[in-house]
């Protein structure tokens, strides 16, 4: 599914340039379950949005899908992105301004979805997690686990065949967190979702069958998952 050879991602100041990848090489077969792991600064996120396509490296060669992104238009990669991924933020990132079931619609509106498929695929997920009586609410109305659920949700509207998530459950508590940790878990053996996901916790880093581990831009030698 994904290819990365010799990834870099740098920033330059003046004639320096500040490494914040490093020779990156990373294999990810469909239906695998990673998690990446390191400490703050070590290059986590940056490894995310490059194989969200949400940024592009300095340096190196990124294939997806069988293309290779780096010989694609702009266009292109964000037609393969918007057909095959979703995204998870940390933070939400839902639009104040719209409502629960407007969130959850607007990739499909994005998609060219006709009216009443979307009103169908919209009531699966809020019926899928549970939050139906919580759709005309705003988000500043919800909790913060009811936000990341929305945001779940949204992510997968649009049936991604990859999953990429960005400490998915950094603002939840520990039982909200479990819960988040287990959906994904499900969504990767019953529905073959691929998932990376970018995680400080040991445990959440465990749902997944291998684990990435990034230091100073630079990927540790792998062990398996538990």
């Amino acid at each position: 599914m994904i290819d990365l050879v010799n990834i870099s991602k740098w920033y330059s100041n003046g004639s320096v340039k500040a490494h914040v990848l490093q020779g990156v090489n990373l294999a990810v077969s469909e239906g695998e379950f990673i998690s990446i792991m390191g400490p703050s600064g070590s290059g986590k996120s940056t490894l995310l949005h490059i194989l969200g396509m949400l940024d592009d490296p300095s340096e190196g060669y990124h294939y997806f899908m069988g293309e290779a992104l780096h010989l694609l238009k702009e266009k292109q990669r964000a037609a393969l992105a918007k057909q095959y991924i979703g995204f998870v933020f940390q933070a939400y990132h839902l639009i104040d301004e719209l409502t629960v079931y407007e969130n959850i619609e607007t990739p499909l509106i994005y998609h060219n979805v006709k009216g009443s498929e979307r009103k169908a695929r919209v009531a699966d997920m809020l019926d899928r997690f549970q939050i139906v009586g919580k759709k005309d609410l705003f988000p500043s109305q919800l909790s913060g686990g009811q936000q990341q659920l929305v945001g779940i949700a949204r992510a997968l509207i649009g049936n991604p065949s990859l999953l990429l998530a960005d400490e998915p459950t950094g603002n939840l508590n520990s039982k909200q967190g479990e819960e988040i940790m287990d959906l994904f878990k499900k969504l990767n053996r019953e529905d073959g979702v691929t998932i990376i996901q970018v995680t400080h916790s040991e445990k959440n880093a465990e749902y997944g069958n291998r684990i990435i581990n990034l230091l100073d831009g630079k990927i540790e030698p792998e062990k398996t998952a538990l």
